[in-house]
């Protein structure tokens, strides 16, 4: 692949970025990159000290131009500045010492040139009691509250597969970024943004108080201090051949199973029906799918349980990830040079855009190999078609009809909403969003409030001749459609993109479901948890072989990769709208979630590709002088904390720190506050273990104000809820306007949008094409 010119068909063409930061963060730069923008990479002399991974300096950096420039020479500082007025977006993780000491700021970047959006993405934010820590993806699990809900009771907490935490980050900071250059293409104002990754993990890896699985529904409703047996959810299953995944959430989905299970009389309650139900009784249905599924290989498990409707998925390991027939037929994992003279099998982007995929497309550049090619004059839109005022949010005036469902619909609409676009949740009371179920059947839930904020809401049977042409005289004054269901289902209903652009060429529709459209497991149902156990993830997310716990897998309490596939999805979408004020034309935007698991992967999946068998479930210490992150147990009832020798530096900061006592003897005699403090003030990158609740009262986030309370008439009482994306310069927090009840709005919509009279409404009602809210 050639280092060749910037593609002017993608979304982001003509958008220009200067890439000033190091180590993860630049992954924010590769995936606006993907996206079509013009990405310059800016080094020291020697390059980049990441580059010491090849791989992941490789990945991070693909698609991108790089230059040269001396921290050092004053000189060319003034040119760094200078440079920053030729682009749209600069990006930079520069530590505050060195930012402060250069002059480099985003402050002072944007006083020399006030339309600039500038994005500042550090492990901490740039305010806070926190701001001069240092953070690896370790440290941030610990904090960010994945690993108080990985592993074991009574073990050790568990941390994720390496990487697709910092990943998290990264999609964070590009949807902040393209939120701040929609505001500057509305109003001719610069932003700065303030991206913590603390915060970007806390909000938007699982976040605590965010939207949750359908299987939060047969879960307590509190946060038990106790940390969740991470295996008892979304239950794994031995077989002749390996393991398969399934995941029971709806009722025809336990009905289809039970069938499959000889319809067996103990199980013939109807009460079973009801996830919390299926929950307290694991005991008793678990040991039953196990005799059942015991003598059958995977394929046959999958091949049944897809024709039955069963949501089921193998469990793969990376190397069988790489040889899966369907990753090579629908494109997810190529053969490519990443790097100079580094060639490995790496994944081919997020998703497709209009049947193109916005993937890989030249190698990372070599040092300084962009030196003489200057920023092109600019060629991006100079403003955003939207009607009315920015002042209600940068996405003011933005319709979007959201088909979506679960996490992954309602996460993805949630951010256009919250920066003020009018969304519609479209929803058939008939067949209910799965978000919506309850432990006791309640009017709402804290999950579905959390999700479907600042919406409204649309009762309607899309399944009805009727209600699908509603849907589509909507659409043509709609600018955005989402859907989320198995593929084929929006051409079904004549909600295709082609369908639609025939009415409004403009319009943009995103497709989103478990493994895509092509492919031979297009046919299959998912969630986060079978996508994982089909990407690799769940085999890495366990114990290290030779441990007692190493065969049970420990990444069930968590839907990853809903959430953070939601937001790729947002990035992507927001992008189209703005290559929309360019070209006129709508796009047409395909995501699997597979393939964002693939994504995070990459390193991993790439270094398996170039030495088979290495990659496995790591080992968590750094006892022995070995660098790597490692969790030790602290003084108090299961306290824990993550430390991570990144080098031999921080190996030697780390002996000076401990008095060269035993780390584990040393961190069994502190809090993991007190290690924290100690270990931060030497330069160690190191964090304690919160759980959920911890992260309301951490003095960091209260600081930043990360959180917020949110209120709804058919809850209980109030609910935290993450207050922002990122701290921007001028653009207010979003509101929290109450979730829609089902069908809520309907009359409001239809005679607003559709100009129909009561009459005409009150008779759609009376056919069941439309409805209202009960009571």
């Amino acid at each position: 692949m050639s280092s060749g010119p910037r593609v002017l068909s993608l979304p982001l063409a003509g958008l220009r970025v200067l890439d000033l930061t190091h180590g993860a963060a630049e992954a924010c730069g590769r995936y606006l990159a993907d996206l079509g923008a013009d990405v310059v990479l800016v080094e020291p002399p020697g390059g980049s000290a990441g580059r010491v991974d090849a791989i992941g300096f490789g990945l991070r950096n693909a698609n991108k131009r790089g230059i040269v420039l001396d921290p050092d020479d004053a000189g060319v500082l003034a040119r760094l500045v200078d440079l920053a007025g030729e682009v749209d977006i600069v990006v930079e993780s520069l530590p505050r010492p060195l930012a402060e000491s250069t002059g480099i700021t985003p402050q002072a970047l944007q006083a020399a040139h006030p339309t600039l959006v500038v994005v500042s993405v550090t492990d901490f934010g740039r305010t806070g009691p926190y701001a001069d820590y240092v953070a690896t993806g370790a440290v941030l699990a610990a904090m960010g509250g994945v690993l108080s809900r990985s592993g074991l009771p009574g073990a050790p907490p568990l941390l994720p597969p390496a990487g697709i935490v910092a990943q998290t980050v990264a999609v964070h900071a590009a949807w902040a970024a393209l939120v701040a250059y929609t505001k500057r293409l509305r109003t001719g104002e610069g932003e700065i943004v303030d991206v913590s990754a603390f915060e970007a993990v806390v909000g938007g890896f699982d976040p605590g108080f965010g939207t949750q699985g359908s299987a939060a529904a047969g879960r307590k409703e509190t946060f038990p201090r106790d940390r969740p047996d991470a295996a008892a959810f979304y239950p794994v299953f031995a077989c002749a051949d390996g393991h398969v995944r399934i995941a029971l959430l709806a009722p025809r989905q336990w009905r289809s199973m039970f069938e499959w299970l000889g319809q067996p009389e103990e199980l013939a309650d109807p009460r079973y029906g009801h996830i919390a139900v299926r929950f307290e009784a694991a005991d008793r249905l678990h040991p039953l799918i196990a005799e059942h599924f015991a003598f059958s290989t995977r394929a046959e498990l999958v091949a049944e349980g897809t024709r039955r409707g069963i949501p089921i998925a193998a469990v793969l390991s990376p190397a069988e990830v790489l040889v899966a027939d369907h990753f090579a037929a629908s494109g997810a994992l190529v053969d490519a040079e990443i790097l100079d003279g580094v060639e490995a099998r790496v994944p081919h982007g997020y998703l497709s855009i209009d049947g193109v995929r916005a993937g890989l497309r030249h190698r990372a550049p070599r040092v300084g190999e962009h030196d003489a090619e200057p920023f092109p004059a600019a060629t991006g839109p100079t403003g955003l078609d939207l009607p009315g005022e920015a002042g209600a949010g940068p996405l003011a005036g933005l319709r979007v009809l959201d088909l979506g469902v679960i996490v992954f619909g309602a996460e993805l609409t949630r951010l256009f909403a919250d920066q003020g676009a009018d969304v519609i949740k479209i929803e058939n009371s008939a067949f209910p969003d799965g978000l919506r179920q309850t432990r006791k059947n309640s009017a709402m839930n804290a999950s579905f409030a959390w999700g479907a904020r600042n919406k409204r809401g649309l009762g309607l049977d899309l399944r009805s001749p009727e209600g699908a042409e509603i849907v589509r005289e909507l659409a043509r004054t709609a600018d955005v459609v989402t859907g989320n269901f198995k593929p084929g289902t929006l051409e079904s209903l004549g909600l295709s993109r082609v369908k639609l652009a025939e009415i409004n060429p403009r319009i943009i529709v995103s497709d989103s479901s478990a493994f895509g459209s092509r492919g031979p497991w297009s046919d299959r149902m998912g969630y986060g948890p079978l996508v994982r156990g089909a990407c690799g993830v769940s085999t890495l997310w366990r114990y290290p072989e030779g441990d007692p716990n190493h065969e049970t897998y420990c990444d069930g309490a968590t839907v990853y990769p809903d959430h953070i596939a939601a937001h790729v999805g947002a990035v992507a979408v927001l992008a189209a709208v703005i290559n929309r004020a360019r070209t006129g034309q709508g796009s047409a935007l395909e995501l699997a979630q597979a393939d964002v698991a693939v994504m995070h992967l990459g390193p991993l999946l790439a270094q398996e590709s170039r030495r088979p068998g290495t990659v496995r479930p790591a080992e968590q210490g750094v006892l022995g002088g070995a660098f790597g992150p490692g969790v030790f147990a602290c003084a108090g009832d299961d306290e824990w904390c993550v430390i991570e020798v990144r080098d031999g530096a921080d190996l030697a900061r780390l002996a000076e720190a401990t008095g060269g006592q035993d780390v584990t003897e040393w961190t069994a005699q502190r809090t993991p506050s007190q290690v924290t403090t100690l270990l931060q003030a030497a330069g160690v990158p190191a964090g304690p273990m919160l759980r959920l609740p911890e992260q309301l009262t951490d003095p960091h986030l209260q600081e930043r104000r990360a959180f917020s309370t949110m209120t709804h008439p058919h809850l209980s009482g109030p609910v935290p809820t993450s207050a922002h994306i990122a701290r921007f310069s001028t653009i207010a927090d979003p509101p929290l306007r109450p979730a829609p009840l089902p069908g809520e709005h309907t009359v409001e919509i239809c005679s607003e949008l559709l100009g129909l009279e009561k009459d005409a409404i009150s008779a759609l009602v009376q056919q069941g094409v439309l409805q209202l809210p009960e009571g």
